[in-house]
């Protein structure tokens, strides 16, 4: 009798070894680690619903503000709490992850094996994009709930807004990512730009309470612009062609210098 083929061993009851692409098992890998780091869930799931719980308490968040154009406190917060995990996700999380990486030679290892750097770099990106979205949903729902903050009256333009908002974000992420080369410098360039651009967004000031020409030039910002969109969206209105443009622009630049300053090792 001749021996068994593959097939014929499989059929007796060897089954088959599935081979997993190396993409898939980096993206595996990547998602198992960042669901390890309690504090980067924290920072990016849940302290911005947190924020909007805690000003939503306020009983004056809750009236209507004539300076705001009629709309409540709580309600102009919330695409400010949706941007604020973005600003996280971008600034504060993934930055150090891809430094760290590169830092101890990691990226370097990786480009002599068949899984590529971009592999990983990808992963990255697509975890703390997915991260950011799905803070944004739970800001949404917690204000319905518990503030009856209004859902989005214009719902494809405030995804077109939130979309380009966390491209943005992603694209500002690695350009520091790419401008640092130690975990420590990517933690320290990370803060600088990090309170500016929590200012633009509207966390201290809403964007509708600021004076007139600070508001102008804050348009002008990546998140500004963003804040901007999602509050046109959120009140009915097609976000301004020239916010989405801001944004769109300001993710071809940031994306652009973080490709040509980006070493692997």
């Amino acid at each position: 009798m001749s021996a068994p083929t593959l097939s014929t061993a499989g059929a007796a009851g060897t089954a088959p070894r599935t081979r997993t692409s190396p993409n898939r098992a980096v993206l595996r890998t990547e998602l198992r680690l960042f669901r390890r780091e309690p504090a980067g869930l924290f920072w990016i799931g849940v302290f911005p619903t947190v924020l909007l719980v805690i000003l939503g308490s306020i009983p004056s968040f809750r009236e209507t503000d004539p300076s705001l154009g009629g709309i409540r406190l709580v309600d102009a917060y919330v695409p400010v709490t949706v941007l604020l995990a973005m600003i996280m996700s971008g600034l504060q999380s993934m930055p150090p992850v891809i430094t760290g990486y590169r830092e101890r030679g990691i990226l370097r290892r990786m480009s002599t094996t068949p899984v590529r750097p971009a592999a990983l770099l990808g992963a990255q990106v697509g975890i703390h994009g997915v991260a950011a979205l799905c803070s944004a949903v739970l800001s949404l729902a917690v204000g319905r709930i518990a503030f009856d903050v209004a859902l989005p009256k214009q719902p494809g333009g405030y995804v077109l807004a939130l979309v380009l908002a966390v491209l943005v974000a992603l694209a500002l992420g690695a350009l520091v990512s790419a401008l640092s080369r130690t975990t420590k410098i990517s933690n320290a360039i990370g803060s600088v730009v990090f309170f500016p651009m929590m200012f633009s967004a509207g966390v201290w000031v809403p964007i509708q309470a600021m004076p007139a020409t600070l508001a102008h030039i804050v348009e002008y910002t990546p998140f500004g612009a963003a804040a901007q969109a999602l509050g046109q969206a959120a009140a009915g209105d097609w976000p301004s062609w020239s916010h989405l443009a801001v944004l769109a622009v300001w993710t071809l630049l940031l994306s652009g210098a973080a490709s040509r300053w980006f070493r692997w090792e």
